[in-house]
């Protein structure tokens, strides 16, 4: 089933020097369960596309299509910043519950929801830590399991890991992916780093420079556990360096 359609999406910001074309037009669609990485150099529109699917800006153009949920509810989408955004005055739990409380979903689901998500990112013994007590990485696993305790329809991720020293960043992507497994969530993710979206995606879809537009679409066929030293990997790996290297070249 189609969870998210994005057609002829465009973004102009209106400057008074002159208007910034930041994206598109885009078209794109994703099928429940997909992970897609938005690979693409800085300033390409990945973050204005995040964005505007999350409501938080309207296009000049196109239109975003998500599909009411089975039991006609609208449908949940959740986002994860780059900086993990964790409010410094809730400890781990009650940062992860927020969400919860503001849907007023009840006290006994709440407690159920945010227990399992702390055992699943292996924060449990630090549920009454607050956020300038973790490490970077561990911000991170807040993060992100604040975001998947709405059960979200689709999840959106601005660059969450690259902040992060590259085991830190290895060790999440794996953890990302392994929770990612016991969901039926479609994650739109945000990146300039080739070998993590190679690493995380089904699908990769490359934008090229401002105004950001699709250059090429790529399914990532990769069987798991996935290793980055494979040579199956590696192709991949050199296949969508070479068309940023293009990109590049086109500057």
């Amino acid at each position: 089933m189609t969870t998210l359609k994005i057609s002829g999406l465009s973004k102009i910001y209106r400057e008074p020097a002159q208007d910034v074309h930041a994206l598109g037009p885009v078209s794109f669609e994703s099928e429940e369960g997909d992970f897609l990485c938005v690979l693409g150099p800085t300033g390409c529109g990945k973050t204005t596309l995040l964005r505007i699917v999350a409501g938080l800006e309207f296009p000049d153009t196109g239109s975003v299509s998500v599909p009411i949920r089975g039991d006609g509810a609208e449908p949940v989408i959740s986002y994860v910043f780059q900086q993990g955004a964790l409010f410094p005055w809730m400890n781990v739990y009650s940062n992860i519950e927020f969400p919860l409380k503001a849907k007023k979903i009840r006290r006994e689901i709440r407690q159920s929801r945010v227990e399992k998500m702390l055992e699943m990112v292996g924060l449990s013994s630090f549920r009454f830590s607050y956020p300038h007590q973790l490490s970077g990485g561990m911000q991170q696993r807040a993060a992100l399991a604040r975001s998947l305790v709405m059960e979200p329809d689709i999840l959106l991720m601005d660059e969450p890991f690259s902040s992060l020293d590259t085991r830190t960043s290895q060790d999440l992507q794996e953890n990302l992916r392994n929770l990612l497994k016991r969901t039926s969530t479609t994650v739109l993710f945000v990146t300039h780093n080739i070998e993590e979206a190679v690493y995380l995606a089904g699908k990769v879809i490359v934008l090229g420079h401002r105004p950001g537009r699709i250059v090429c679409t790529k399914t990532i066929d990769l069987p798991d556990p996935r290793s980055r030293l494979s040579d199956t990997f590696t192709e991949y790996l050199v296949s969508l360096r070479k068309i940023f290297e293009s990109l590049v070249l086109e500057e």
